[in-house]
């Protein structure tokens, strides 16, 4: 659809093209002395693209029923956001692919630079700050085939000033310190430091691997930057990757450098850029007295107001900037006399109908995939249905995998990991190798076949489970429930640890027995000597055999 007919859609549904280009509409009424610009889990996507939002989202503990744990009508009325409209549309899964063919793809590299570029002639260069929160350098195939210099690239060319990571580093550290080498901004992290046996090998007479913060001066403000990086990269990925570093909350460690700044730097404003998930940074925002804001990412979720949690200082206010390079968040802060005065937030939507692609960074992406073009754009079926991956038990591009691990392996059960990332796939669209590689582009896409008793399934959905719904935030790793196939079980996400699953059956209706041994295929296992054929290779083989 071209702008001219969008915005007669827009007309129609009653949504004034300022209210979908918000940078425009505030222009004249901005104020503050320092805006800082927010994006983070764009998992590679440098074309727009579709992605659908989550139909099912819940919360546990004291995060039930409140955001992030909103998705739906319960959203849009919490944030009094109009159904049927452009907005909800961004934010929701209603009727999302209907709304696809009147609002088009988000995101996209070239069309976030456009909108980057407007915010910093509307503040002035001099007043603003591009902060990105992370998972921007893998999650497409030439963001893996590059091992994520494709990305470094477009960042630079995007202006990133301060970043912190997570997937960056499933390259393996040698490779992540080459690319933060080529990285034209700062790279924080206070929560990354050498193992005990890493810094005896090397001698070294400190534990950092990196910055923990950055101080960043304006005309009439100082605003300090603290990083957060994934806590449990470790854990969630091969330890392979980062055999020499350890990851944590470190919540004693990020408390002592507030006070460190606070004592010595004296900034204006102490912002932390975490990659921790939403439910884990309000949790420490309660307990870690100082930060002004938290610029939060890691679970994808899309907030159109920040969450103001109060501690012992004052308050923190906790944002989280969605996904795949849908919104770009804008943090407008009025400073002055040594502390942060008001703040004014928007997370603005990137319509890709409606933003015109910049041209330098459209070259630079089209200089990127010109070598692999005729790979990503193999055709391998045509979908039949809308293929979609976030959901907090199951996505329809999930069943897609699963089915063909199935096929490939001839295994009674099988599990694919519950991944966040991943782009939409509309019904009657052409599936193509990039489609496939959007969903599965990792440094250990091995498949695996095993043969489990029923106990040790019922062990590993009780395990995941716990850390998606454990009532403590700083118990869960972020993600989404292991997906299954060939085998249908009850959750009850408010059940205590270890009693939260029951009733498994196989697809046929037999129950499973404890200490009998079922043959069990995945795939992206964290374990080593994994040399089972990639889940890109089943998932292809598969979708051209049923062509």
């Amino acid at each position: 659809m071209n702008r001219r007919k969008f915005l007669h859609f827009l007309a129609l549904l009653g949504l004034s093209p300022w209210l979908m280009s918000p940078v425009k509409q505030r222009s004249a009424a901005a104020f503050g002395n320092v805006t800082l610009m927010h994006f983070t889990d764009c998992h590679a996507q440098l074309l727009p693209v579709y992605y659908r939002e989550p139909a099912v989202n819940i919360g546990v503990g004291q995060a039930k029923g409140l955001p992030p744990h909103l998705v739906g009508r319960h959203f849009l009325d919490f944030f009094g956001i109009k159904p049927d409209t452009a907005l909800a549309y961004a934010f929701t899964h209603l009727d999302f692919a209907e709304a696809t063919g009147i609002y088009g793809k988000m995101g996209g590299f070239a069309h976030l630079a456009t909108l980057i570029k407007q915010v910093k002639r509307t503040r002035g260069h001099e007043n603003t700050l591009l902060l990105d929160g992370g998972d921007s350098w893998q999650g497409s195939a030439t963001a893996l085939w590059t091992k994520g210099e494709d990305m470094v690239a477009a960042c630079n060319l995007l202006g990133v000033d301060v970043m912190t990571g997570h997937w960056e580093f499933t390259y393996g550290n040698a490779q992540a310190l080459a690319n933060i080498k080529q990285f034209n901004g700062e790279f924080v992290a206070q929560n990354i430091g050498l193992t005990d046996e890493a810094m005896f090998a090397a001698d070294a007479e400190t534990d950092v691997v990196f910055k923990p913060y950055i101080i960043k001066a304006f005309n009439k403000a100082r605003i300090a930057i603290i990083g957060q990086a994934f806590p449990y990269t470790p854990i969630a990925h091969p330890r392979r990757f980062t055999p020499d570093w350890q990851f944590g909350i470190q919540e004693r460690h990020l408390q002592a450098i507030v006070a460190q700044l606070q004592k010595d730097e004296k900034p204006d404003v102490i912002v932390l850029l975490s990659h921790n998930g939403m439910d884990v940074d309000l949790k420490l925002a309660s307990r870690v007295a100082g930060i002004d804001v938290i610029l939060g990412g890691h679970t994808h979720d899309a907030m159109p107001r920040p969450v103001v949690v109060k501690n012992t200082a004052g308050k923190t206010w906790v944002t989280n900037a969605g996904s795949h390079g849908k919104f770009l968040a804008v943090l407008d802060m009025e400073i002055s006399k040594g502390r942060l005065r008001n703040l004014r937030y928007q997370l603005q939507p990137v319509f890709a109908n409606l933003l015109e692609p910049d041209a330098q960074m459209q070259q630079l992406i089209a200089r990127i995939r010109e070598p692999y073009l005729q790979k990503l754009q193999q055709p391998l079926a045509v979908a039949d249905r809308l293929l979609y991956r976030r959901d907090n038990f199951c996505g329809s591009f999930d069943q897609l995998l699963l089915e063909a691990l199935r096929v490939a392996t001839d295994s009674q059960i099988t599990l694919s990991p519950g991944f966040r990332w991943g782009t939409a796939v509309l019904p009657g669209q052409e599936i193509t190798y990039e489609d496939v590689m959007n969903h599965t582009a990792i440094t250990y896409p091995e498949t695996y076949t095993h043969t489990l008793s029923g106990r040790q399934l019922k062990a590993i959905l009780e395990d995941v489970a716990d850390n998606l719904f454990n009532k403590d935030p700083y118990y869960q790793q972020g993600g989404d429930m292991v997906r299954v196939g060939g085998m249908r079980y009850r959750c009850d996400p408010d059940a205590e640890i270890g009693a939260r699953i029951s009733g498994l059956r196989l697809a046929g209706g037999e129950l499973l027995a404890a200490d009998k041994l079922y043959k069990v295929s995945g795939w992206a296992g964290v374990g080593e000597g994994l040399t089972g054929k990639s889940i890109t290779d089943v998932v292809c083989d598969y979708l051209q055999s049923k062509a």
